[in-house]
């Protein structure tokens, strides 16, 4: 859920944890992948569970799960997934569509009169369907946030809006494309007066108990704790600076833009759950992978309703969302054909570390 603005104070330069742990046979291209992020970039732990068009699934590790301790990573250890929250968001979205109790097109102040107003905003103009596909306009929180200061500190929903709603729209709905989060804390309120149940246990629901994610979670309010076996995560508090622990913080800083906690193996059985049809009717599926160009993430890379389709360099795409959160970043999906890939590292790489990560994925589910 990392605005570009936080996500620039990662850099270069972060000292290697040392030697690599692997969960996975060996040597192996995933795990050459893992230990070369660990070594080469720097990360300190990086997690990855592949699963194959069978369905079985092996997990691999490298790195450290504790700059202080040097413990061994914990094998499909738990992460928080960040943006990949904005998926099961949408699902529950879309599932309310299939139900009759929310209009795709309808106007947010269907559900939520007067809620968007300011600057060039106004909820009677802005779609269900364009805060899930960010065409809304909606500018992003997040980009008035101070995520290391803020690491401990509780935010109400309406607090994080009115971030947004301080700052001129971006541009009018529907004009063209641009990522917010603010899109999707929107959608988790209209959830929220649309079921009348917190929008984590809508998503726990209709989402996690259904295809039975046992290592997911929606943080319920003041939950600052990653709960079963994980890797700390690390971030910088400035630009080439010392990484700080960041795994105790509290994720209402990204609510339902960004707060869920999962493994990568749970992240795997559910987006290969999802294209399968297990948690959407074929007409919600179908508008849900109806995609939009999202240059601004990669060259080729579409966005659909809180879905990502991504090429791959062996042909094909693969589907997935992907998450940053200070101190984690995961990476994955699955094709259409039941391959899955999911990769977790405990800081929030940039520049060319990120790249290796994304091509590290596009190596698992072309080899």
């Amino acid at each position: 859920m990392v605005s570009a603005a936080a996500a620039a104070v990662v850099a270069a330069g972060i000292v290697a944890p040392g030697a690599p742990a692997g969960a996975g046979p060996a040597p192996n291209g995933v795990q050459r992948s893992l230990d070369a992020l660990v070594r080469d970039d720097g990360v300190p732990a990086a997690l990855a569970s592949v699963t194959g068009r069978d369905g079985r699934t092996r997990t691999y590790t490298a790195g450290v799960a504790d700059l202080d301790t040097r413990a061994e990573v914990p094998v499909d250890g738990q992460v928080r997934i960040g943006s990949n929250t904005k998926a099961f968001n949408a699902v529950v979205m879309l599932q309310l569509v299939g139900e009759g109790k929310v209009g795709l097109e309808a106007p947010i102040d269907t559900y939520l009169p007067g809620l968007l107003r300011g600057d060039g905003i106004d909820g009677r103009a802005i779609t269900v369907h364009q805060l899930l596909q960010h065409t809304s306009g909606l500018p992003d929180f997040a980009e008035g946030l101070d995520l290391v200061a803020t690491q401990r500190r509780y935010f109400e929903p309406r607090e994080l809006l009115d971030l947004a709603l301080a700052r001129r729209a971006d541009f009018a709905p529907g004009a063209k494309w641009a990522y917010s989060n603010t899109n999707y804390l929107v959608a988790g309120l209209v959830i929220q007066k649309v079921t009348g149940r917190p929008v984590g246990e809508a998503i726990t629901q209709r989402v996690i108990n259904r295809i039975a994610l046992r290592h997911t979670s929606f943080p319920s309010p003041g939950d600052m704790t990653v709960h079963g076996p994980h890797p700390r995560g690390y971030f910088p508090e400035q630009a080439g600076g010392p990484l700080r622990d960041f795994t105790e913080m509290d994720p209402s800083s990204a609510w339902a833009a960004g707060a869920m906690v999962s493994t990568n193996t749970d992240l795997n059985r559910f987006y290969r759950a999802l294209l399968a049809g297990r948690l959407l009717a074929p007409a919600q599926l179908a508008q849900m992978r109806t995609t939009v160009p999202a240059d601004a993430l990669g060259p080729g890379i579409r966005y659909g309703l809180g879905l990502e389709s991504r090429p791959l360099s062996c042909g094909g795409v693969y589907w997935g969302h992907g998450g940053t959160i200070p101190g984690y970043r995961t990476r994955g999906g699955a094709t259409e054909d039941g391959r899955a890939v999911d990769i977790a590292v405990t800081t929030v790489p940039a520049g060319a570390a990120a790249q290796h990560l994304e091509a590290a994925v596009d190596a698992a589910l072309c080899r």
